[in-house]
């Protein structure tokens, strides 16, 4: 195995510095941090706060962390394991759940093998925008009437945000708040200040705005949904920091906190995954790391530790464009002089899709999309390329005109889309789901929305009852697969949700 060298912090604080060269004083910015387990190795912020007070951007501005969440989440989750079991399924704790969501157990809704769908993308799929509105209560009774997985649990690894949201519904039921256990446990004996808002709009003190950019000028963010563990928590680079280094110390009362956090999960074949409760795996070589990323609109997150050497990196920012992965990875190479993965060889660019099922992807140079969602690829040797994503994975190879593997553990053979192909006037008409959303398909596009709100996406054929259209939403433009299923019923498939059917009215 390839072991780093000694550290060299002067090399890995160049290298944040010049992959966060665009956070001038005139935008939005952020911080990294480089520590180990003696303290602050460095810390480098730049940019701005806000743009309305133009106040500089510091290790101490508190940010959204987003999914950087889980993982704290999930140590709740473990404190309380006479009430909760990870092999407890769902519906043991939630009895309104259906089948087979109640069947999920809770280990399976922490390290993304569930197959939940994701909350915030099935709306997505019902035409609410980002920005409306919703609460607790009407969110788990709309979970709770869904019938449907994305694929069978224990099956694939896929990302989703429903498991979180329904573990913590369980906990609130029992007495226990996400917000008082961080309060408790955390931020009082480290002193330092975390809070876990329920929405968007919730004050939190010192917190700044997060900011998108349109094509011509930054805009503010934000956000209507329910917020819930798989996202909520809220504070500063060097809170973040302390909380990590207090990980990795691994003494007094987090002392196996970390190792119980990064254990090895598995499918329900023995395969073991790379995901495991809030925390996922990343390598330079065969060395190991363990991190995790956030993103809400407007923000950006993320951090990677090595626990063998205690050294670890912190990535906030007020930005949607901020690539936090690349910051801490790379920063970790200049660190231990441990080689980047080479970007992958070219498998030739265009669309494929699985000959039936509405499993898409889309090659351009190493960046592959799958069900709308960006994964890099990595040159893996022998014809094969990888994403080396834990939360992602996605294995590859060409197979004459084919490309075939895995992703998400899951086998797959893609064939060249056929886009050639016409949308059919069969498709016209009024679609409409269960819970009263509606769309309609006139002259080969869809139209959604009403009044001013009403916004016409061409459909683009992939073959076999496949169609892709794009959904711009804000700061998030998404790619949506219209699936035939019969000819008065459909369904609409993203990355994190792949079970809104609707059907023709009549």
């Amino acid at each position: 195995m390839t072991k780093p060298a000694s550290l060299d912090w002067q090399a890995a604080e160049a290298t944040a510095k010049r992959l966060t060269a665009q956070w001038t004083e005139d935008q939005p910015g952020g911080a990294v941090i480089g520590f180990d387990r003696s303290g602050t190795c460095f810390s480098h912020a730049g940019g701005v706060e806000s743009l309305a007070t133009f106040a500089p951007f510091t290790v101490d501005s508190v940010v959204r962390y987003a999914s950087l969440t889980k993982h704290v989440f999930s140590a709740m989750v473990l404190a309380h394991d006479d009430l909760i079991g990870l092999d407890d399924p769902l519906g043991q704790h939630l009895p309104e759940l259906r089948s087979p969501l109640a069947e999920v157990t809770v280990g399976q809704a922490l390290d993304m093998s569930g197959g939940l769908p994701d909350t915030r993308e099935c709306l997505s799929l019902l035409g609410l925008s980002v920005y409306t509105e919703t609460k607790a209560g009407p969110l788990l009774d709309y979970i709770s009437r869904l019938e449907r997985l994305n694929f069978d649990a224990g099956r694939e690894v896929s990302y989703s945000n429903t498991g979180y949201r329904l573990v913590e519904a369980a906990l609130e039921r029992k007495g226990f708040r996400f917000d008082d256990f961080v309060e408790r446990e955390i931020a009082t004996p480290l002193r330092v200040a975390l809070k876990a808002p329920d929405v968007w709009n919730d004050p939190v003190k010192g917190l700044v705005p997060g900011y998108w950019h349109s094509g011509e000028r930054w805009q503010l963010s934000a956000a209507g949904l329910h917020i819930s563990a798989s996202g909520s928590l809220t504070g500063s680079a060097r809170a973040l920091a302390t909380w990590l280094h207090a990980l990795l110390d691994d003494e007094g009362r987090f002392a196996g906190l970390l190792d119980r956090l990064q254990a090895t999960r598995f499918l329900a074949d023995g395969r073991p995954t790379g995901y495991g409760l809030g925390l996922r795996k990343s390598w330079l070589g065969a060395h190991e790391f363990v991190g995790h990323g956030g993103s809400h609109p407007g923000y950006k997150t993320y951090f990677l530790l090595d626990p063998k050497t205690g050294a670890g990196f912190v990535v906030v920012s007020n930005r949607e464009d901020t690539n936090g992965y690349k910051i801490a990875l790379e920063g970790m190479a200049a660190l231990t002089s441990l080689p980047l993965p080479a970007p992958a060889a070219d498998l030739g660019d265009g669309l494929y899709v699985t000959e039936t099922g509405p499993w898409w992807i889309e090659i351009k140079d190493s960046t592959c999309t799958y069900l709308d969602a960006d994964e890099t690829l990595y040159d893996d040797g022998e014809g094969w390329v990888s994403s080396r994503s834990a939360s992602a994975p996605i294995r590859l190879r060409r197979d004459g005109p084919a490309l075939v593997g895995e992703v998400g553990h899951a086998a797959r053979r893609f064939l060249p889309a056929a886009t050639h192909e016409p949308v059919p006037a069969s498709l016209s008409g009024v679609w409409r789901s269960d819970e009263g959303a509606e769309f309609t398909i006139e002259n080969g596009a869809v139209l959604m929305g009403v009044g001013p709100t009403r916004h016409a996406m061409a459909l683009t054929a992939l073959g076999n009852g496949r169609f892709l259209f794009t959904l711009i939403d804000g700061p998030w433009v998404k790619r949506i697969c219209l699936h035939v299923l019969a000819p008065d019923h459909l369904e609409l498939v993203s990355s994190r949700a792949r079970m809104i059917e609707y059907r023709r009215r009549a």
